[in-house]
């Protein structure tokens, strides 16, 4: 309730929420509000010349190079890039989690090898590495997730491992290890609840990556494969249409970068809220 009450007291906060919750209500209520099956050609939905039609009429947001509903594919797709994003995403927290702990923890030849390992994996740029595991397995919402995570997992464990560093040195794990208490106990009763605020702000801004990437991978065509709509397949499908009809392109960017910038707000507002130390840094 806390953290609420104080994100409502700042504006970009509260644009950025009320835009995720718009977004989340619009990919939930996909089926009921679509006017039109998402995959559905209509028989007026192109031009006597065979051209896309432009907003407005029954097409709201006009219609594409098949003739489909754009606004219905764009609702159909938020679920699909939003699914993406929060599965992926948690899963890369639940990764870089356990390995920063683990590494920062046990220190020694294991710390080593897990950070030394976390490095090797951040020297690869994410893209061009999400990009070959794509390439190499095939394309599917839960293969892009899986890949997603693979390559997004790093900098959590990197920031895990620090902070796990600096509370296994605090008086309270000492005087919990003089008592006797397990390396289970210590672990999760006495330094995950110090993490928790880590995972949160982390999960959040993690989001906007993720969609991103996903956009990115979709767009490159080794993404969420056809005719399941998603935002990057719809710009991808839509490219050479660019001029003719912008609209294809205009409408599904815009709505990525509004996203990806209201997931950054939320998390940005939820890093100052949660560990004030880290006001203003970004």
């Amino acid at each position: 309730m806390r953290v609420i009450k104080a994100m409502l007291r700042q504006p970009t906060a509260l644009f950025g929420l009320i835009v995720v919750l718009i977004v989340i209500a619009f990919a939930i209520a996909a089926p009921w509000i679509a006017p039109f099956n998402p995959d559905e050609q209509m028989f007026d939905g192109l031009s006597l010349e065979g051209a896309p039609l432009a907003p407005g009429g029954p097409y709201l947001l006009g219609t594409d190079t098949l003739g489909r509903d754009l606004f219905s594919r764009m609702l159909f797709g938020a679920r699909t890039s939003l699914v993406i994003g929060l599965v992926a995403n948690g899963i890369a927290v639940a990764i870089g989690l356990f390995i920063g702990i683990l590494a920062g923890y046990m220190r020694g030849i294991v710390g080593n090898i897990l950070m030394r390992f976390t490095d090797l994996m951040m020297a690869f740029p994410a893209l061009l590495l999400a990009i070959v595991l794509a390439a190499l397995l095939r394309p599917s919402l839960w293969i892009v997730a899986m890949v997603i995570a693979l390559v997004n997992w790093v900098q959590v464990a990197r920031i895990v491992y620090t902070e796990t560093r600096g509370l296994v040195e605090r008086d309270f794990i000492m005087a919990e290890r003089s008592l006797g208490a397990g390396h289970v106990r210590i672990l999760f009763l006495h330094i995950l609840p110090h993490l928790v605020p880590t995972a949160i702000v982390w999960g959040t801004l993690g989001i906007a990556t993720t969609v991103l990437l996903e956009a990115t991978l979709s767009f490159l065509g080794i993404g969420v494969q056809p005719p399941q709509p998603s935002w990057g397949n719809i710009i991808f499908e839509s490219q050479s249409y660019f001029q003719a009809a912008p609209w294809l392109v205009f409408f599904p960017g815009a709505v990525i970068l509004l996203t990806a910038l209201s997931f950054n707000l939320v998390g940005d507002a939820l890093r100052d809220i949660l560990d004030p130390t880290q006001r203003g840094r970004g």
